[in-house]
């Protein structure tokens, strides 16, 4: 794949995940994938999205940055959502936040096989008053 087409494809990911599109997200990443090293698997990895939209409602992935070295891509991803009751620990209870997520994947075979995300909890809590 060459970066262009990579990035076509994340794109396509990302707009799989603000539709939604559950019964597509398989297209894009593999049965087996790990994130952050755990093997969490496809089924797995849904969960955990649908559990982020339960979570937070208004949850819209937004590209911030990408860059594109086949077979990674690396990605900030700008958040600026309602998180219901509690997230990542932090009381929030319906305030709005900001943050980014820094997150980096390895396709293999044309789909995500590996996600590393780090997740800018600091500033967060700077909003929350927290830190």
């Amino acid at each position: 794949m060459t970066r262009n087409q990579l990035a076509d494809m994340y794109r396509g990911y990302i707009d799989c995940l603000n539709r939604q599109d559950w019964a597509h997200l398989g297209d894009f990443v593999s049965d087996h994938v790990t994130y952050n090293s755990t093997p969490v698997g496809l089924d797995g990895y849904q969960r955990m999205l649908e559990r982020d939209y339960r979570e937070i409602p208004d949850l819209v992935f937004r590209i911030q940055l990408l860059m594109a070295d086949p077979p990674y891509i690396s990605s900030r991803l700008q958040f600026n959502v309602t998180p219901k009751g509690e997230f990542f620990g932090l009381a929030i209870n319906g305030r709005r936040v900001e943050f980014a997520e820094n997150v980096f994947y390895e396709f293999v075979d044309g789909k995500i096989a590996n996600v590393w995300s780090v997740i800018d909890k600091a500033t967060i809590e700077q909003q929350l008053g927290s830190a």
